[in-house]
């Protein structure tokens, strides 16, 4: 028997990265999977962002491990979508216990040179949309009285400040604050509610032009090898960046039993940079 035999778990941003891996993760160990993603292009970042095509994808791969699915286009800055996607998870599920808060976007640049635009969409995905999306789920959750487990994707940025990112940190520390404060208002409910904190990812987000140039400003093309090189300092164990299956895998626990009692906690996965002298 799997891990999370018979659960069902809603993930965003699922249609590529790191939601992707989790949602093939979780199927393997008996997940039903509600998979959902903008499939749109937001219009501030400095990747492209995931198609329908690839949530398309997502859902193959989850069908291959054996596992039910089901994957709507839904933007997490909009209620009303996500009142949708939990609505239709139920009619097919009847019921959710997982939340992999995952959507998030990126974009790079020094503080007072932020746009409007880039800043606002920041917080209103990376923040608000995570908000948006363990609100629409809670009330069905504490309902169904199964408890359960809500993951929020955050970041070394959740934890300490970045050169060019201080839209991204700012985003990453309130959800910090709205996961404790969360843990302590539905503990009564055992629903459980912890964030885990990536350092680099080998996903679109961080391997691009644009991400490899933070790191090697005087490389007019930096090569996938050449930011390995520069990416690996970050970090204590001497690895640039780690895999969206490492990230599944903490998701993984953090939503199975072997974690019932676990809940508030930053958990880093992140090869040590958060500890970088």
């Amino acid at each position: 028997m799997g891990r999370v035999q018979g659960k069902v778990a809603l993930i965003t941003g699922a249609a590529r990265g790191q939601g992707r891996s989790h949602a093939v993760r979780l199927a393997q160990e008996g997940a039903h999977i509600i998979a959902s993603d903008i499939c749109e292009e937001v219009g501030s970042t400095h990747y492209t962002l995931a198609t329908r095509n690839d949530l398309d994808e997502t859902r193959r791969l989850v069908e291959n491990e054996g596992g039910k699915v089901l994957t709507i286009s839904a933007d997490v800055r909009k209620p009303e979508q996500l009142a949708a996607v939990v609505e239709a998870g139920l009619s097919d599920f009847g019921h959710i216990d997982i939340v992999c808060a995952n959507a998030g976007i990126g974009s790079l640049g020094r503080a007072w040179e932020l746009s409007d635009k880039q800043w606002g969409d920041m917080l209103d995905v990376n923040l608000t949309g995570a908000w948006n999306t363990v609100r629409a789920v809670i009330p069905h959750m504490i309902e169904a009285g199964r408890g359960g487990s809500i993951v929020f994707t955050n970041s070394v940025a959740g934890t300490l400040g970045r050169p060019n990112m201080a839209h991204y940190a700012a985003s990453k520390h309130g959800l910090v604050g709205l996961m404790r404060s969360l843990a302590n208002e539905l503990a009564p409910y055992y629903i459980r509610v912890n964030s885990i904190h990536p350092g680099n990812v080998d996903t679109d987000m961080v391997q691009n032009d644009t991400g490899r140039k933070l790191l090697l400003p005087d490389v007019e093309k930096p090569t996938r090898e050449e930011f390995a090189e520069a990416a690996a300092a970050l970090s204590v164990i001497p690895v640039p960046w780690v895999e969206s299956i490492d990230v599944s895998n903490a998701v993984l626990w953090l939503a199975s039993e072997e974690a019932r009692y676990v809940t508030g906690a930053t958990l880093p996965v992140d090869a040590g940079a958060a500890i970088k002298a």
